[in-house]
């Protein structure tokens, strides 16, 4: 019980911050390790993303000139009761979400569109209509998919941030500023052990002498 009241609270003080710092530097390690394994995955990804949007963009292109080739080879009434008339039919898109590396991001999934029923008659239409309003539905599922992807790519490049500053907050502040603390506690408890080793060999010598 008397060693424990004898206790020094500096030494105390100095044992609880080594375990502080060394929480840290393990903290630290870990979300190194997760921000290099975050910012591999991200460029990855940003790679397939880019390769998508080109494709999902040569599409859109190819679209529009089957679009434009009925427009120019239509009357621009009947084109306009033609596109009226198409049928729209209906396409689900479904939500659910996935863990990628840590980091929640939702998957967008399309139900196999039906086969839309054209509502308008073929004597006066092009078959550039017909084209185009294929493209445009067979290119649903890539424009869903890249919206997915891109927002993907938004919430990973926002946790590699978060976990940066994190990174940063160890390495630069909290992981320095124990270090420092625990120089000060130890040159204060060695200035005192010396302190006390002088004492006491003073007070030997005055024993010795008497």
């Amino acid at each position: 019980m008397a060693n424990k009241l004898n206790v020094n609270p500096n030494r105390m003080m100095l044992n609880v911050i080594k375990r502080r710092l060394a929480a840290a530097k393990r903290g630290h390690k870990l979300l190194k390790d997760k921000q290099d394994a975050l910012i591999k995955e991200f460029l990855q990804k940003a790679k397939d993303v880019k390769e998508l949007r080109e494709k999902v963009e040569a599409a859109i292109f190819a679209c529009y000139r089957s679009f434009l080739m009925a427009r120019a080879q239509m009357v621009p009434a009947v084109l306009e009761q033609s596109l009226l008339m198409a049928g729209g039919g209906e396409t689900g898109v479904h939500v659910k979400t996935r863990n990628l590396m840590s980091v929640v991001v939702p998957e967008y999934t399309i139900d196999k569109a039906e086969e839309q029923v054209k509502g308008y008659g073929f004597a006066m239409t092009s078959g550039s209509l017909d084209l185009a309003l294929e493209q445009f539905q067979e290119l649903l599922p890539d424009l869903i998919r890249l919206a997915s992807e891109e927002k993907a790519l938004r919430l990973m490049a926002i946790e590699i941030e978060r976990t940066r500053r994190r990174v940063n907050a160890l390495e630069y502040v909290m992981i320095p500023a124990f270090e420092e603390t625990i120089r000060d506690i130890t040159m204060r408890l060695d200035e005192m052990e010396r302190s006390n080793l002088s004492r006491l060999m003073r007070i030997k010598e005055i024993v010795r002498s008497h």
